[in-house]
C-alpha cells in the first residue's frame, strides 16, 4: 500500500476537522508532552514504591499486558467500530472521524496540529488512572500483595503509553527515521492495511502488538481477495452410478 498525495476527498475533510476542532491554542507537543510524561510520572511513582519484590510477583508485568492486548482489541474490534449505546462518542471518534481523517493512503499527519486526531485526549490519561489503574491497582494490592498492586498500576499506564506511543509512531510520514526502522515499519504496514476501507471493519483492530489478530484470525492475507474464502475443488461427476 504505497502513500502519494493526500487525495482530495481526505484534504477535504481535514481541512473541514481542522477548522471546526483543532482550536487556535491547541498545541500537538504539549498533547504528546502530556501524556508521555503523567503516563511516565505515574510509572516511577508506582515502581518507586516497590520493595522485595519476590520472583513470582515480577509476573504480573506480562500478564497485564496480554490482558491489555486483548481488552485493546476487543474494544477496537467492538464499540470503535460499530455503535453501542452510551459508547457512540468512541465510534464516532473512530470510526466517523479518525479514519477519515486518515486513511491507507493517507496516513501520516501533515504538522503536529493532527495529532489531535492520533492520541487520546488528555482527560483520557486522567479516567485511565482514576478509574482503571488505580482501583485495580488497589484490589491486586488487597487480594494478592502491595508488590502486586503497585506492579499492576506501573504495568497499566506503561500499556496505556505504548499504546499512545506506538499509534503516533504509525502516523509518521513513511520517510521519518522511527518509521522506517524494521519492526516500526512492519507495525505501520499492519496498521496501514487496517486503515484500508475495505478492511477496517475486519482485520488489523490490534494497535500494540498483533497478538489478538492472531489469537481470533483477523490477520489479513494480502494474498487473498478481501472476504475471500477457500473453495474445495469442484468434485467430478461419474458417468454411471
Amino acid at each position: 500500500m504505497d502513500e502519494g498525495a493526500v487525495p482530495a476527498r481526505v484534504a477535504a475533510f481535514r481541512e473541514e476537522y481542522r477548522r471546526r476542532h483543532v482550536g487556535p491554542r491547541y498545541s500537538g507537543v504539549g498533547h504528546f508532552a502530556f501524556t508521555s510524561l503523567g503516563s511516565l510520572g505515574v510509572i516511577g511513582f508506582a515502581l518507586g514504591r516497590l520493595d522485595g519484590v519476590r520472583p513470582l510477583e515480577w509476573l504480573t508485568v506480562p500478564a497485564v499486558f496480554v490482558l491489555g492486548n486483548l481488552v485493546e482489541f476487543l474494544g477496537h474490534r467492538g464499540p470503535m467500530h460499530h455503535r453501542r449505546k452510551g459508547l457512540g462518542l468512541l465510534f464516532q471518534r473512530h470510526t466517523e472521524q479518525h479514519h477519515r481523517f486518515f486513511t491507507h493512503d493517507a496516513l501520516a499527519c501533515e504538522s503536529s496540529r493532527d495529532v489531535k486526531m492520533v492520541l487520546f485526549p488528555p482527560v483520557l490519561l486522567l479516567f485511565f488512572l482514576g478509574g482503571i489503574a488505580t482501583p485495580l491497582g488497589m484490589l491486586a494490592w488487597w487480594l494478592v500483595s502491595p508488590a502486586v498492586g503497585w506492579l499492576f498500576a506501573a504495568s497499566a499506564m506503561g500499556y496505556y503509553l505504548s499504546y499512545e506511543w506506538l499509534h503516533f509512531c504509525h502516523h509518521l510520514p513513511p520517510g521519518h527515521p522511527v518509521a522506517r526502522l524494521p519492526v516500526m515499519a512492519r507495525l505501520r504496514r499492519h496498521h496501514q492495511a487496517h486503515h484500508d476501507p475495505s478492511l477496517m471493519g475486519r482485520y488489523h483492530f490490534n494497535i500494540t502488538l498483533p497478538l489478538g489478530d492472531w489469537l481470533f484470525g483477523t490477520l489479513w492475507r494480502p494474498e487473498l481477495p478481501p472476504g475471500a474464502e477457500a473453495r474445495p475443488a469442484p468434485a467430478e461427476t461419474g458417468k454411471g452410478t
